[in-house]
């Protein structure tokens, strides 16, 4: 980590964790202002800030990002060692709300973009059932390897949301991610945000809202 990242606690007796990954450039502090205002009061918030590293995609640039983005091509190369690694700091942040009581079904993960890709890779590969998985405008990372590399059960809820005038990662490219993930998952929801560029919206965060209520009620 380059910086420790964002915690917020809950209002009330602290029973779920959301942990939410920013997208490239970022920070911590980038979301969750927004996922405070959406979250049960039993919630308590964690937005990490990813290590500071070199990023093919943008000529080389050093800026907070999860792993080397090498092209955001659906046949593009990626950058597998450097998801893996992302993967892993994850995984402990989730370990971490593990020992301190909050069971694995009340902790949801969820990220926006690069960190969105995250969080989907991260929760599929985990060995504990979690709450949920919210996937905003973003794609499953070294996705021709699933289902072969997922860890955990088949009905963990997954929320996938995507603009479909998105110039950054393509609605085509979120809508593929849906389909693979509805191959071998068995509650997936892909919501489309007609007129919606690489960003999020009112609308978007309100669904996001419903989710967490019921996932974690």
């Amino acid at each position: 980590m380059s910086s420790a990242p964002v915690i917020v606690e809950a209002t009330a007796k602290h029973t779920s964790t959301f942990i939410f990954m920013h997208g490239l450039g970022d920070t911590g502090h980038g979301w969750s202002s927004a996922i405070v205002s959406i979250r049960p009061s039993c919630m308590k918030i964690v937005c990490p800030t990813a290590p500071t590293q070199p990023v093919t995609l943008n000529a080389g640039f050093r800026m907070p990002s999860w792993f080397d983005l090498k092209s955001l091509d659906i046949s593009g190369p990626e950058d597998e060692e450097g998801i893996r690694a992302a993967t892993k700091i994850i995984h402990g942040m989730i370990d971490n709300e593990i020992e301190k009581g909050v069971p694995p079904a009340r902790i949801v993960l969820g990220g926006f973009s690069q960190g969105g890709a995250l969080a989907l890779y991260s929760a599929l590969t985990f060995t504990k059932p979690l709450a949920g998985i919210v996937a905003l405008s973003c794609w499953l990372p070294l996705h021709k390897q699933f289902p072969a590399a997922k860890l955990n059960n088949n009905n963990i809820p997954i929320f996938q949301a995507h603009g479909d005038f998105d110039p950054v990662v393509r609605y085509k490219f979120g809508q593929l991610s849906a389909s693979v993930l509805k191959s071998f998952m068995k509650d997936v929801t892909f919501k489309t945000y007609h007129g919606l560029s690489h960003s999020s919206s009112d609308a978007e965060m309100d669904d996001v809202r419903d989710v967490l209520a019921k996932w974690v009620k």
